[in-house]
């Protein structure tokens, strides 16, 4: 298993429309293969910040599989015009 993490930071006055398109863009990243599960996190200390965790059967399911899909653009459409710095993204495997 892999979990990604990203930390999105949402540009001012758009939380409640990025929370409703990510409400719709969440049916796409569910539908990709390899996709085990996803959580998305709003930080209390900065009101524009989440953070978003996903875990993936493997490292190619993520970045060959979603991001080389069809269902990745419509996730990009979506989402990425929210996003100021665009995030970095990191994966990561469990140790214990």
């Amino acid at each position: 298993m892999i979990l990604e993490s990203a930390l999105l930071q949402v540009t001012q006055g758009n939380t409640d429309a990025f929370e409703k398109d990510f409400a719709i863009a969440s049916r796409i990243i569910a539908s990709m293969p390899g996709y085990i599960s996803h959580e998305l996190h709003h930080c209390l200390e900065e009101s524009t910040n989440y953070l978003l965790l996903v875990q993936w059967e493997t490292l190619a399911d993520h970045t060959d599989g979603f991001r080389k899909s069809a269902g990745y653009e419509d996730w990009k459409k979506l989402l990425h015009h929210y996003y100021n710095p665009f995030p970095e993204v990191r994966h990561f495997t469990r140790i214990i």
